[in-house]
């Protein structure tokens, strides 16, 4: 009897937890979980429906305005072979796509040196050209190559250019003050691809004038 008895005592002296603590402990809980279903839900920082990983449009770096040469580069190009020589090379026009098969840079016989030559390795070729009228104007082109304009043998020096990486529609655009009714030799080098998409546009005059 004196076991159940001190053992019935020592159980009496257990002591309960306050039922305010054990409401306190109970809204903790229900607060913390809420707040972590607020993190699962949180709006995207890229904004709705975006991807983390989804790349840049690489072509949308441009700092001029290149919508023409944008939606010319959608079309479907005219194809012809570039020339070794100039009495070979194809003739082209402005404000047409056209996508020229180069030759081994190696075989090629340029009109004037060009600009830059840090190998006679890759590709390279020659395009004719005649303008009805005289006025700044871009040669834009789908792939990394150098770019000269030739008139009586002499390089026309550009004005500015373009490029960016990973875009290829185009991937640089080069500004040339070009005269009208004479005869204009494209020169393409300095690029390892075999076939280089071009277009000859004007460019678009600023605004205001």
């Amino acid at each position: 009897m004196k076991s159940c008895e001190a053992g019935a005592g020592r159980g009496r002296r257990v002591r309960r937890a306050p039922a305010s603590l054990l409401l306190a402990a109970v809204l903790l809980l229900g607060f913390l979980a809420a707040g972590a279903g607020g993190r699962a839900h949180a709006p995207d920082p890229a904004g709705p429906g975006a991807s983390a990983t989804e790349p840049a449009d690489p072509c949308a770096g441009f700092s001029w305005d290149v919508r023409r040469e944008r939606a010319l580069f959608s079309d479907v190009p005219q194809k012809l072979t570039a020339g070794a020589s100039p009495a070979d090379a194809p003739a082209i026009t402005a404000d047409r796509l056209y996508e020229l098969a180069l030759v081994p840079h190696s075989q090629v016989r340029f009109v004037a040196t060009p600009g830059r030559s840090r190998s006679t390795e890759g590709h390279a070729g020659l395009a004719t050209l005649s303008l009805p009228n005289a006025g700044l104007y871009r040669i834009a082109i789908d792939q990394p190559f150098w770019v000269d304009a030739i008139a009586h043998g002499t390089a026309i020096p550009s004005r500015d250019f373009q490029g960016r990486p990973g875009c290829h529609a185009p991937h640089k655009i080069v500004e040339f003050v070009l005269p009208a009714a004479t005869p204009l030799t494209l020169q393409f080098s300095d690029g390892d691809a075999a076939t280089l998409r071009v277009a000859v546009l004007m460019a678009p005059q600023p605004h205001g004038n």
